[in-house]
């Protein structure tokens, strides 16, 4: 069980956790939803023991807690089996006992009988840690995440973001936990990887708490949603579609039994201003002034805040804006991109699609100007003014300045207003600008990035997985301002909303080629 009891969190003057207490039960699986930034992640954070409460207690009852963090750590030389291992910093120390043991009764160094009784021990708590069958429970993660047999003797440094991230899932999955925390794991995940999760999480038996923005992810996940918003949490039965759906209905019955009350109490208050002034009914006005001083209000949640914003391009550019020739290039001796061909002309939204690690981000990179291909050439309009969005784009951010100092960084001559304009619409109003980066959440970082991104002006968008880390309502906003953008755009993307509503044209990028979808 993941318990969390009166569970209080400040950040200086900012308040994120208020008296927070609910608890998720064996074979439950609760989703953890909210705006970006009201502490989810801190929640999490709080729960694997990562940092203190101010107040209360977070925890999990019995059996291990594996935590998957949106940033994954891992030794960027170490090869995948080895890193695979790392998780089993427990088994791993009483085999290097048990090989010391090994080699001093074959030296024949110290007392057989002694070393015998210890190595017995061992063996004993090597068969009690599972250790026997942790290389087949490596592999049967291994497999079912997609890598190759090949794969397990690959840096981890040379795989790319989506592959990396399943890296991070597969050290959590492998420990076999009793109680999972996964904070977007979906993030970078291609469609296959996402089915197999879904499956996996689908038959976990322990607890799972799980924050993400991916609606249909959570939809064949969820047993249960926790709401996180203001502090305060409110819990839903069902999956997120029907969260949605009963919040709905929620807020309709607030709202008419708070227009009720307010009725009463305006019947009330004329009733007192009607006979203050008369003594014979001065206990009776009395008494209901102290009545209303009393009653508590029902509140109806307002209004969730949207971000707002527009997408203009910076001139007209010739037809034909980027051309791509016979692209290839050879990364660590391995081809990633070979004969790459691509037109791109004005007007038009190219949207890339294809596995994890098939080369789109590589080919975005390429066309950018990032590195020289191996051959091939890029050639750009004349008048193209392109700007570029990585997808980690978020993680480039100075953690020491703050909002406006980072946004101010590539504002081309815009003032302190027309900054503060920009930042608004990303929600960063008032005081907020002045928040420092590093006490950001993901989606509120990936809101700066976004951003620096759009202040800069341009007539070509190079977008590299742009949704990553946004909560549902950003991600919607971005979509249709995408959509209305009248410059052109080539993007990179795993999110299904993305391709489906703004691409004129798709392209699928596997085996290091171009191969245009017809019916998508």
């Amino acid at each position: 069980m993941i318990l969390v009891e009166q569970l209080t969190k400040s950040f200086g003057p900012m308040s994120v956790l208020e008296d927070v207490s609910f608890t998720v039960s064996d074979g439950e699986k609760v989703g953890l939803v909210g705006p970006n930034g009201t502490g989810k992640s801190t929640l999490l954070e709080l729960i694997a023991g990562v940092g203190d409460p101010d107040d209360g207690l977070a925890r999990h009852t019995d059996g291990s807690l594996s935590y998957l963090q949106q940033d994954v750590p891992f030794e960027s030389d170490r090869v995948l089996l080895q890193e695979m291992w790392v998780a089993f910093a427990d088994v791993t120390a009483v085999q290097k006992q048990l090989d010391e043991i090994a080699d001093q009764i074959s030296d024949g160094n110290g007392d057989i009988d002694e070393l015998i009784d210890r190595q017995a021990s061992l063996f004993s708590q090597f068969e009690s840690l599972d250790g026997y069958r942790i290389e087949q429970r490596i592999g049967r993660v291994l497999d079912g995440l997609g890598f190759l047999v090949e794969d397990r003797q690959k840096a981890c440094g040379d795989f790319s973001g989506g592959w990396k991230m399943r890296i991070g899932l597969a050290k959590v999955l492998v420990r076999n936990p009793d109680h999972l925390l996964l904070d977007e794991p979906t993030n970078h995940l291609d469609s296959s990887a996402k089915i197999w999760l879904s499956e996996y999480l689908s038959q976990f038996s322990g607890s799972l708490l799980l924050v993400t923005h991916d609606r249909e992810f959570l939809d064949l996940v969820s047993t249960r949603i926790i709401e996180l918003r203001d502090g305060k949490i409110r819990s839903y039965t069902g999956n997120y579609s029907e969260f949605l759906s009963q919040k709905a209905k929620d807020i309709v019955l607030l709202q008419k039994t708070a227009d009720r009350e307010n009725r009463e109490i305006s019947r009330q208050e004329r009733f007192i201003e009607r006979f203050r002034s008369k003594a014979t009914k001065a206990t009776l006005v009395a008494s209901r002034e102290k009545a209303l001083a009393k009653r508590v209000r029902t509140k109806v949640p307002d209004k969730e805040k949207d971000v707002s914003f527009q997408l203009e391009s910076s001139g007209r550019v010739e037809r034909e804006v980027i051309t791509v020739e016979h692209l290839g290039h050879i990364w660590e001796e391995e081809p990633v991109l070979i004969d790459a061909n691509l037109l791109v002309e004005r007007g038009e939204k190219v949207l890339l699609v294809g596995p994890n690690g098939s080369g789109k981000s590589t080919f975005l990179r390429a066309i950018w100007g990032e590195f020289e291909p191996t051959e091939g050439q890029v050639s750009w309009a004349e008048r193209a003014e392109p700007a570029y969005y990585d997808q980690h784009q978020d993680e480039a951010l100075k953690g020491e300045l703050s909002v406006i100092e980072e946004v101010k960084s590539v504002a081309q001559g815009q003032s302190e207003t027309e900054i503060r304009k920009v930042l608004g619409q990303f929600l960063f109003t008032g005081d907020q600008v002045f928040k420092l980066i590093s006490v950001l959440s993901g989606g509120e970082k990936s809101r700066v990035a976004l951003a620096k991104f759009l202040i800069q002006p341009s007539n070509v968008l190079i977008l590299d997985e742009p949704t990553n880390h946004l909560d549902a309502t950003t991600r919607r906003k971005l979509v249709q301002a995408l959509k209305k953008y009248d410059g052109t755009i080539l993007c990179a993307s795993h999110d299904q909303l993305l391709v489906t509503e703004i691409a004129s044209r798709v392209i699928r990028v596997e085996d290091g080629e171009c191969v245009e979808l017809m019916n998508w």
